[in-house]
């Protein structure tokens, strides 16, 4: 089927909510801290992460196959399904080598800051302590300008695999 993208739509919750709305998917990863309001998104996107039982008609939405959604978090929100906070922070620890980096930075800091400077609350799994440990310094320094960060604003995280 012809791929609808961000740019059909004025916002990606009319994307998210034409593509996946009421469907049987869930959204994970970066899509879920969007529909989260935990990442800001990108301009022009043109790929959606969900959980679904089958692959879908659309070619620009990573589909993770699942037999069935007993074993994830999810949260509604509104006419969507999304994976919840921990859900979310949990899949892409796990995930760490195939992970938006930026949105999971982004999303630790706003989390941190909405939370009176503190990451309570996360349930952060005993496989992914390292990873979150190795990276939790950076997120809380997200929005800081300095040596982490290069000239298009783009910030290194460090090597951790």
């Amino acid at each position: 089927m012809i791929t609808k993208t961000r740019g059909d739509y004025l916002t990606n919750w009319a994307w998210f909510n034409d593509i996946i709305g009421g469907k049987d998917m869930v959204l994970c990863h970066s899509s879920a801290l969007e529909c989260l309001q935990l990442f800001t998104g990108y301009v022009n996107e043109k790929i959606i992460d969900v959980y679904a039982k089958k692959r879908g008609e659309y070619e620009n939405i990573n589909y993770r196959i699942l037999d069935d959604f007993n074993n994830i978090e999810i949260v509604p929100v509104d006419n969507l399904l999304c994976t919840s906070v921990n859900q979310t922070i949990n899949d892409m620890l796990s995930d760490f080598d195939n992970t938006d980096e930026q949105a999971l930075l982004e999303a630790l800091c706003k989390y941190y800051y909405k939370h009176n400077n503190s990451f309570d609350g996360l349930a952060i799994s005993p496989e992914n302590i390292k990873h979150f440990n190795a990276i939790k310094e950076w997120a809380i320094d997200y929005y800081n300008e300095g040596d982490e960060h290069d000239r298009a604003g783009k910030v290194h995280v460090p090597n951790i695999r």
